[in-house]
């Protein structure tokens, strides 16, 4: 029988965290800064409840060391400010925290993350793929090589009517043409008109939901693969 220990109360408080902020991410595309502090300051409340407070406070500490990187991921782009607070006050509310046997780093979550955000990219060629099948020209007065075509069909798809996404294209002269270059997290506006290419904008927070589950189900994906687990 498993005890239920401060470490259960951390693990449940950053899935209740972590759910919140999901939904409101996806309702709105906008956490406000209010979630971070109330967890953040919690996390503060539950090093005092530690059964060694030296110990615990070390843990958070190696654990931190995530931040700087999620920082100058956010300052690329690659996800938003919400998504950095998040990753870095879950590792303060939940360090290294697993219900498995598995080994896992600091560095956990983010990798289960970013692996898990791959996901969509599979069912947006499946999906072009499936058009494509059906005779259907998703790619319709686009003068482009086949090869970058293929690499849109990964990225996303054509919608006629998007919402929370961003476009995939631009005209040139009476020609259409693939922009895939990247959208920063915080800065790009969304996509708004019809019948055109996209890339969904999907809140990161849910691969950070996702990613959090798998380490304390099964720890690191890529620990695991490579046997270090």
């Amino acid at each position: 029988m498993i005890e239920f220990d401060i470490m259960h109360i951390r693990i449940l408080l950053a899935l209740v965290m972590l759910s919140a902020a999901t939904i409101i991410d996806i309702r709105k595309r906008e956490i406000s800064d209010l979630m971070w502090i109330i967890f953040g300051i919690i996390a503060v409340i539950l090093v005092f409840f530690e059964p060694n407070l030296v110990e615990a406070a070390l843990g958070i500490g190696f654990s931190l060391i995530v931040a700087p990187l999620v920082l100058i991921l956010w300052r690329f782009g690659l996800f938003g400010g919400a998504d950095a607070l998040g990753l870095i006050v879950l590792s303060a509310l939940a360090p290294m925290a697993t219900l498995s046997d598995s080994a896992i780093s600091p560095f956990t979550i983010l990798v289960n993350s970013a692996l898990l955000s791959i996901t969509p990219m599979i069912f947006n060629f499946i999906r072009n793929s499936v058009l494509i099948l059906s005779s259907v020209d998703i790619f319709q007065d686009f003068d482009e090589p086949k090869s970058k075509k293929i690499f849109a069909m990964f990225l996303g798809y054509r919608s006629k009517n998007p919402k929370y996404s961003f476009s995939l294209e631009r005209t040139v002269g009476k020609k259409k043409r693939l922009n895939i270059a990247l959208h920063h997290s915080d800065s790009a506006e969304y996509c708004t008109t019809p019948d055109t290419w996209v890339t969904p904008g999907l809140p990161f927070m849910i691969f950070i939901l996702g990613g959090f589950i798998v380490q304390i189900l099964f720890g690191d994906v890529i620990l695991g693969l490579i046997g270090l687990t």
